[in-house]
């Protein structure tokens, strides 16, 4: 049993190492599982396979999950030296195939994920020891927020946005419930795979309530400092009851329910646990850089050295040299549409997008002057040599989400008076200015500033109907961008019913599963 057990948990491990570089290799590992094998013998049986989940989980945040995203966005450009690491993604033309290592990668590290928390779903309703019950139902809980949290990043990215008066024959993504190498899974329509979701979301909301209000403590045994209070607690270090109200905030904007959206918005954001929104540059700075502020919902385990590390070396790799000092050796750098989108006062310009950091060298050359996104620059307390390697402990839900989806709830529902009221406060936290826009043109740039290198760019898009517009380079790096030919770099626009916005079925799973079909615009290969 216990070798079998290992075997699973380095499956999920496998997840956070594919994740958090190029995605480019397809997990081949094999997994030794048998139904009806009992798994959770002890206490620690339960606690080390939460440490697996959590790791999976982990694993699909930051890297190539979240850059893959970004970089088909207005809001960078390629620069000379970037080797066409994400080209295919970044240009979004013909060459854009169902066979895309990023795209592909992202299916695959989720689709790996939910293995194992289905495993761990199994397993947790198997147990009927008295003694373990109450330590499974937290790990169920948990399992069934990362599950619901996978299916929504998967409908939104291989599927059209939810419709109401289509989500019944739209075709979304499959859904694997149940562990089983074997199948051969069909796509389910989009309204079958947000069904689930809210499903998995109910049932974890309740599990880890009922954990809440008992006393109970999670994660014995995993290897960081500190308790968890299951209600909810700034940098959790696991899901909690306010988790999954958020991850229910961003469901209920999707289908167009607009009161739960911000009811549940409304909640995370007034959460005993306590959440702050950062509104000086020291704030700022601790909550971004050191990720000690208050504003994260979750902060999963990492230590310096390796384990546990997210990073987004992408937009900055710094080097150094004896005679040069440090310099950025970016492969994407900010467009002007982004640093655009910020006044000079605003704290997120100043700290992300600094033009005197280091200077950016290319092809050998120096250059000083250009703005560079340094959001995921790295934490110094976990950075292994003397130059920041992007380092971050992984913290996939901030608070400043919740004020975003509570403005659109309140503006797409007629209620525009609470929209602006809530957007004020995230703004002048910000120090972003007044408002001098439509409200739901202020909401969208708010979401632009806010979330930019988050990986939901795309996915707003989307939900808003709207286009993709050029990404004209920054004056001062135009010699260092690509532009040739301007169609493809520089100037590339994407219609709101361009086909791209959904990204192809991996050509592989349709061989595999031919009973798949693909999303209109894309062939097999």
């Amino acid at each position: 049993m216990k070798n079998t057990f290992r075997n699973i948990l380095l499956g999920g491990l496998a997840v956070t190492m594919i994740a958090s570089c190029d995605l480019n290799l397809v997990p081949t590992d094999s997994i030794v599982y048998e139904e009806g094998t009992p798994l959770f013998l002890t206490q620690r049986d339960i606690a080390e396979f939460q440490n697996g989940v959590l790791a999976s989980y982990r694993g699909l945040h930051y890297g190539s999950a979240w850059q893959t995203v970004e970089v088909m966005t207005e809001c960078f450009n390629a620069t000379i030296d970037f080797g066409n690491n994400y080209g295919f993604v970044h240009r979004l033309g013909s060459g854009f195939l169902a066979s895309d290592d990023y795209t592909t990668g992202i299916w695959a590290g989720h689709y790996s994920a939910i293995k194992n928390y289905n495993i761990a779903i199994e397993q947790c309703d198997a147990v009927t020891d008295e003694a373990l019950i109450a330590d499974a139902n937290i790990l169920k809980g948990m399992a069934l927020f990362c599950r619901a949290s996978s299916y929504l990043t998967l409908v939104r990215a291989f599927a059209a946005d939810y419709d109401p008066a289509t989500a019944g024959t739209q075709l979304g993504v499959p859904l694997i419930l149940k562990y089983d190498q074997l199948e051969k899974p069909v796509r389910a329509t989009v309204q079958e795979v947000y069904d689930q979701i809210i499903a998995d979301l109910d049932e974890a909301e309740a599990l880890l309530e009922e954990a809440a209000e008992n006393g109970n403590i999670v994660l014995n045994g995993n290897p960081t400092e500190g308790t968890l209070n299951l209600a909810g607690q700034a940098r959790a270090i696991a899901p909690t009851v306010d988790a999954v109200k958020f991850l229910k905030a961003r469901y209920y904007l999707d289908v167009h329910e607009y009161d739960s959206a911000a009811s549940y918005a409304e909640e995370v954001i007034g959460s005993e646990a306590g959440y702050q929104l950062s509104a000086t540059m020291p704030e700022m700075e601790t909550e971004f850089m050191l990720d000690e502020g208050k504003e994260s919902i979750i902060r999963l385990y990492a230590k310096k050295g390796g384990e546990g590390n997210v990073g987004c070396t992408l937009y900055t790799g710094v080097s150094s040299t004896d005679n040069e000092g440090k310099f950025f050796q970016p492969m994407f750098i900010p467009s002007q549409a982004l640093v655009n989108a910020y006044n000079n006062s605003d704290l997120r310009k100043q700290l992300w997008l600094p033009t005197d950091m280091y200077p950016v060298k290319v092809q050998g050359t120096l250059y000083n002057g250009i703005a560079m996104f340094t959001k995921y620059i790295g934490n110094p307390t976990l950075q292994s040599g003397n130059n920041e390697d992007g380092a971050h402990y992984c913290k996939p839900l901030m608070l400043a989400e919740m004020y975003l989806v509570a403005a659109e709830a309140y503006a797409q529902d007629g209620d525009e008076g609470s929209a602006e009221a809530i957007l004020k406060e995230l703004k002048t936290a910000r120090k972003a200015g007044d408002m001098t826009l439509d409200i739901m043109e202020e909401i969208k740039l708010e979401w632009l500033r806010e979330t930019v290198g988050d990986g939901q760019r795309i996915n707003c898009i989307k939900r808003w109907g709207d286009g993709l517009p050029a990404r004209p380079a920054q004056r001062a790096a135009e010699n260092i961008v690509m532009n040739t030919p301007v169609s493809d770099y520089t100037g590339r626009e994407l219609a709101s019913d361009a086909h791209t916005l959904v990204w192809p079925i991996p050509s592989y799973e349709i061989k595999i599963s031919p009973a798949l079909i693909q999303n209109p615009g894309y062939s097999a290969e």
